[in-house]
């Protein structure tokens, strides 16, 4: 005898339900933060800022956290003289409250993403571009790290 559609609709729809529990909790309420990154999290209702280390947290759906690349990057002038220098730099944890009063919060992979500058090898888009910029200013910042200069 086979099942009716009723018998088989009700055994399905207790997984389904449970499923989309858990996937809305992982979706609202859990952050995962990278060996090589650090999260930003911000709390949109009291304004409270603090800083993620790498793993898992459980938030409120109301806090949004920003994941910044703590890894090296090479970052240099792109031009077809042979005058400039390149820098290796790395985000310094240590100054992320500077970095925010300086940029502003968002997410900063997101800087430039709609960009047309397709005929160039690279591409000034997200952390690499932020950290250029301040790589190169005058001013020092506290979190931006220079490891090495490179001179033509």
């Amino acid at each position: 005898m086979k099942p009716s559609v009723s018998k088989i609709l009700r055994r399905s729809i207790g997984p389904f339900i449970a499923f989309l529990l858990l996937f809305n909790f992982y979706l609202f309420f859990l952050d995962c933060i990278e060996v090589a990154q650090v999260g930003i999290a911000w709390n949109r209702i009291n304004g409270t800022m603090w800083l993620q280390e790498p793993g898992w947290y459980v938030t409120a759906p109301w806090t949004q956290v920003a994941r910044i690349d703590t890894r090296p990057m090479r970052v240099a002038v792109t031009t077809a003289g042979h005058g400039f220098s390149a820098k290796l730099v790395q985000f310094d944890r240590r100054g992320w409250r500077e970095f925010v009063a300086t940029e502003g919060f968002h997410y900063y992979w997101w800087y430039n993403r709609i960009s047309f500058n397709l005929g160039y090898k690279e591409e000034y888009r997200g952390m690499r571009d932020v950290m250029r910029g301040y790589a190169y200013g005058v001013t020092k910042y506290p979190f931006v790290a220079i490891l090495k200069e490179y001179q033509n």
